[in-house]
């Protein structure tokens, strides 16, 4: 497969551009400054109006052919938005709470296109469950003390440290790391920003 326009991630999340970059595309990171301020949503919702946000943010700024991916994460438990750890107490009461149950993980994604004049949006969500082991409050401690869950929606990372604590994901391991990866793949290749390598050029 091949790209054909340029690709702009709007997201300043390492985590995205290390998936982003698993689609073998050449792609640039403009961060959105976005406001992520929602009412009383439905979890799918406000992760695609924040993802919205972030990627129509970052098109404003381009007139020509390009694709932007916008993306937002949120830990869904007990009918509560977990987000990033305020300082370390938070971050242990999150772990708490997520110690031994299962929690939510969402993560949306907006899609602008333009080819040729032509602009298309496109918004999804992916959603998967996260079963925790039961943690000790040493584990906890330890745990909090790394640093890692501060700037991790839910205050962990199943793809560090974290996944140690971590007995079952049912769903997809990628929306809960922030892209959903084969969910984004397929979108780009149906609207035509990735093409077979004889395709025509339309």
């Amino acid at each position: 497969m091949v790209q054909t326009v340029p690709i702009i991630l709007a997201s300043q999340s390492p985590r995205r551009r290390e998936i982003l970059t698993m689609l073998g595309v050449d792609f640039t990171v403009e961060v959105s400054a976005a406001d992520e301020t929602v009412g009383v949503m439905e979890p799918g919702e406000i992760v695609k109006e924040l993802a919205m946000r972030k990627a129509t943010a970052v098109f404003h700024h381009h007139k020509e052919d390009c694709m932007v991916i916008g993306s937002d994460t949120i830990v869904w438990k007990d009918g509560d938005v977990l987000g990033k750890p305020k300082d370390e107490e938070d971050a242990a009461a999150m772990l708490e709470k997520l110690s031994g149950d299962i929690n939510t993980v969402y993560t949306g994604v907006c899609v602008l296109y333009r080819k040729n004049g032509t602009v298309v949006r496109d918004s999804f969500f992916e959603e998967a469950d996260v079963l925790f082991a039961k943690m000790s409050q040493e584990e906890i401690r330890w745990y909090v003390q790394t640093g890692e869950p501060m700037d991790k929606a839910g205050g962990y990372a199943v793809q560090v440290l974290g996944g140690r604590f971590i007995r079952e994901i049912r769903g997809d391991f990628y929306t809960v790391v922030g892209l959903p990866l084969n969910s984004l793949y397929e979108k780009m290749k149906r609207l035509g920003a990735l093409a077979p390598e004889n395709a025509e050029e339309v």
